[in-house]
């Protein structure tokens, strides 16, 4: 059984599905040699002309640059370098208009050209190639800017370095099928001989078994001249194919020559051959030999609406008017058009400032008869003719109606991506619908939802990273405490021989599981160093403050305290000698009379007490609150002790009056006055009671009156905080006070109720008492009414 390269020099030719044939017309534009375009005044550059990622510049704004000089660099196998086309100045770094179906704009460097054409001077041409590295010439091809010319725009470095070693055939595309463009056809023409040595440039880094150059029948010319360049000896064969469009596409070429399909998602290395088209092999020629970037390539420039038609030799960066200037263009005046690329896979420009790029091989300026417009798109008729002429096999029916739909699942499992977007199927359509306009931009959505997938996979390959990474961090944490633990338990046993050290690991660990459980029963514990710290704080800053606070002067107050139980005393005393003269009185007493003047001296004996224990307990937490609360005023505090050092005095004179008047009562009274004694006793009770009750009253009524008006005059430095306490305490004191009184009366009751109700009062003594509480009483209601006055 014969091998593939044994039938191919045998001359054995498959074919592929589909295909069309279209009107040619290239004969307008291969009369002439190939013709220079002249130097434009300003170049416009796309940082991107190629499959892959943009460079990084290396010109600035106002630079002047020469000739072959590199404006960007890369450091990938998938990024090209683009050069200065020629010597000039850099006036701008910009986004312009690209050759783009889109129309959109991409950041470009703009050249203002000085007409010197100056090239750089470092340049090192390789004269003999067949003794380098094939690695040090891909990547002198690499630095050279190359790119597939074709149309596709792969990096050529890159497709090399993938077929080191793997590639058997190494196929050279001359084929050139779709109508106008007669680029290559003319380069092989004028430039025959340096295309064969390009090829061996290739057959040096590759290595191929069989090397083919597949040109299509319709270019006699170009295939004489090659024949005539290649030797037996050079293992070079010429392979002449029929016209049909479109043999010149990668995968339909190599099932012609071969007889093998590409895989639907890998590349023709996959099946040991590899593919460049003839403007490369010329272009990586020069860039080793001449040591000449890539910065200019051939155009078709054709179409009946110039007068000039053929290829010209165009710096890269020349504008599309340049050229029409150059040619004659006159353009339609009803329709005029300008299309880039073949008539098949072109596309319509938005106007004439676009700039030839790496990969611009022909542009187009048809009339109305030439390339009629599309009329208006009409309604599938399911004619099948698209999936006819279709060279992949596909179903261009069903694809269209995915895509219009955007059903890009159903596009997906319809096979899109094997699309070449030659455009057969459109050129087929009775219905003249434009589906390779929407396979475009199906495809464009599928993978903007790609790279968004993506995207969102990597965001969650990180987290799940990094929470991994937390994780052993945290891990790590714990082992290096557990390691951290046991060293120092093992440090204590050795320290401590007898065991004990034992015992202080356990009442650490008794003390964490203690505090585990109240913080788990709501209730914080602090560890005790915490809580030493916390008490030596607090403690620091209580001595601080009371450094610097300035301490109330409570001297007065204090003065005044002593005063009133100085006077308690003196009024318990002076009640002691009453009760001693009471004793003491003229024969004929009785028991019954000592028991009821004891009594009375037993109440006012508790009288006297209670009333200095209410005084001194409310006084005593006054002057602590006003200390410790407020900074008091000196001079508030002394107008405070003089207050209370006249109502001390007020009250003794009121006692002193109360004594006058009950000893001028009892004169008044007859002796021989016969008084029940159970109801004196029982009327000077409460007229005692009434007296003491309406004092306290009194007391109390001064006490909150006193604690109102200090509080009025200290509301610019006390705040309503202050200002409640103040009456929370006046309240206290009436409620103190109340509960004393009824105390009192209620002891007063049972000592008189504990007296034998058959007992025999003397009447005079019962009638002095009388007359000393209604005294006490008078004199209490008219302090009253006075304070109301």
């Amino acid at each position: 059984m014969l091998s593939i390269i044994e039938k191919i020099k045998q001359g054995q030719l498959w074919d592929f599905h589909g295909g069309i044939h279209p009107a040619e017309n290239k004969v307008i534009s291969t009369r002439n040699a190939i013709q220079q375009a002249g130097l434009p005044s300003e170049l416009v550059l796309p940082l991107k002309q190629h499959i892959g990622g943009k460079g990084d510049i290396l010109v600035t704004v106002g630079q002047s640059v020469l000739k072959g000089q590199p404006l960007t660099q890369g450091n990938i196998a998938m990024c090209v370098p683009i050069h200065a086309p020629t010597s000039g100045k850099i006036v701008a770094i910009e986004p312009r208009t690209v050759a783009h179906p889109s129309g959109l704009t991409d950041l470009c460097i703009v050249i203002e050209t000085d007409g010197n054409d100056q090239w750089l001077d470092n340049r090192e041409p390789i004269t003999d190639f067949l003794n380098e590295d094939p690695i040090d010439l891909i990547e002198r091809i690499r630095q050279s800017g190359i790119s597939g010319m074709g149309g596709a725009g792969f990096p050529t470095s890159r497709k090399l370095q993938s077929g080191v070693g793997k590639a058997d055939i190494l196929i050279i595309n001359a084929a050139e099928c779709e109508p106008y463009i007669t680029a290559d056809d003319r380069l092989m023409q004028d430039y025959a001989s340096e295309i064969v040595t390009g090829i061996k440039i290739l057959q040096h880094i590759l290595t191929p078994k069989l090397v083919i150059i597949a040109i299509e029948d319709n270019k006699p010319d170009a295939i004489k001249a090659l024949n005539a360049e290649v030797s037996e000896h050079d293992n070079i064969l010429i392979r002449v194919i029929p016209t049909k469009y479109p043999s010149g596409s990668s995968r339909q070429l190599v099932k012609i020559l071969t007889g093998k399909e590409v895989p639907a998602n890998g590349r023709s290395t996959d099946i040991g051959v590899i593919m460049q088209n003839v403007g490369t092999i010329f272009a990586v020629k020069r860039a080793i030999c001449n040591a000449e970037p890539l910065i200019e390539r051939v155009v078709t420039l054709t179409g009946n609406s110039i007068d000039n038609p053929g290829n010209y030799w165009v710096r890269l960066g020349t504008n599309v008017q340049y050229l029409m200037d150059i040619v004659g263009y006159k353009a339609d005046k009803k329709h005029p058009r300008i299309i880039m690329g073949g008539s098949l896979m072109g596309f319509t420009l938005p106007h004439q400032q676009i700039p030839i790029t790496k990969i611009t091989n022909c542009i187009i300026t048809p009339d109305r008869k030439e390339l009629p417009l599309y009329n208006h798109e009409m309604a599938c008729i399911r004619c099948s003719s698209c999936a006819d002429a279709c060279p992949s096999s596909l179903l261009p029916q069903q694809l269209y109606w995915y895509a219009k739909s955007e059903e890009f699942d159903k596009c997906e499992e319809y096979n899109l991506s094997d699309c070449i977007e030659c455009g057969a199927c459109a050129y087929v359509c009775p219905s003249e619908i434009p589906l390779v306009q929407y396979y475009r931009q199906a495809k464009s959505e599928i993978y903007a939802r790609k790279q968004d997938a993506l995207s969102a996979d990597r965001a969650k390959v990180r987290f799940e990273e990094k929470n991994a990474r937390m994780e052993r961090d945290k891990l790590e944490r714990e082992n290096k405490f557990k390691l951290a633990a046991e060293n120092r338990r093992k440090e204590m046993k050795a320290e401590k021989p007898d065991g004990s050290g034992n015992d202080a690991i356990a009442a650490a660990i008794a003390r964490v599981k203690a505090q585990k459980a109240a913080e788990k029963s709501g209730v914080a514990t602090p560890k005790p160093a915490v809580a030493a710290a916390i008490a030596r704080a607090k403690a620091k800053q209580a001595e601080a403050a009371k450094a610097n606070s300035d301490e109330p002067d409570n001297s007065e107050m204090m003065k005044l305290r002593e005063e009133r139980k100085q006077q308690a005393r003196e009024r318990k005393a002076k009640l002691a000698a009453e009760t001693n003269d009471s004793e003491a009185t003229p024969a004929g007493s009785t028991d019954k009379k000592d028991a009821v003047a004891a009594a009375i001296a037993r109440a006012k004996a508790r009288k006297a007490t209670q009333a200095e224990e209410t005084t001194e307990t409310s006084t005593e937490p006054n002057i602590e609150t006003q200390g410790s609360e407020e900074k008091v005023d000196p001079k508030k505090a002394a107008v405070a002790a003089a207050i209370a050092r006249a109502k001390a005095r007020k009250t003794a004179q009121a006692e002193e009056t109360t004594e006058a008047s009950t000893e001028a009562d009892i004169e008044i009274q007859e002796p021989e006055e016969k008084v029940d004694p159970k109801k004196a006793a029982v009327a000077a009770a409460i007229a005692r009671a009434k007296a003491r009750k309406a004092a306290q009253a009194e007391e109390t009524t001064e006490a909150s009156t006193e604690a109102n008006i200090e509080i009025q005059e200290s509301e610019e430095k006390v705040d309503l905080k202050k200002a409640a306490v103040a009456a929370a305490i006046a309240r206290a004191k009436a409620r103190k006070a109340a509960q004393a009184e009824e105390t009192t009366e209620a002891s007063t009751e049972a000592d008189i109720e504990t007296q034998e109700p058959e007992e025999k009062v003397d009447p005079k003594k019962a009638a002095v008492a009388a007359a000393i509480a209604r005294a006490k009483a008078r004199k209490a209601a008219q302090e009253n009414n006075n304070k109301e006055e």
